[in-house]
């Protein structure tokens, strides 16, 4: 079940991705400057993609890189998705 991420914001380190009723974003943190702020890293969350719930934040964020980020979406799909 491959998911595509695509930067979803030009001027922000954010991608995004959907798939079987889910949607996965992962978003770059840094203690300072622009965009989100928090421990450095790759924070990876997914949600329900037709219901209005909170996003949930995937186990080990934030990741050092992104292909850590996108590997852990990828396997959340995989529990999350009907076999």
């Amino acid at each position: 079940m491959p998911l595509q991420f695509y930067r979803s914001v030009r001027d922000m380190e954010i991608w995004s991705a959907s798939s079987h009723g889910f949607s996965f974003v992962i978003s770059f943190e840094s203690p300072g400057g622009p965009g989100f702020h928090g421990r450095s890293g790759y924070l990876a969350s997914w949600r329900p993609l037709h219901n209005n719930q909170a996003a949930i934040k995937i186990g080990g964020s934030p990741f050092r890189t992104l292909a850590e980020a996108e590997g852990a979406c990828l396997n959340m799909i995989e529990h999350l998705a009907p076999r």
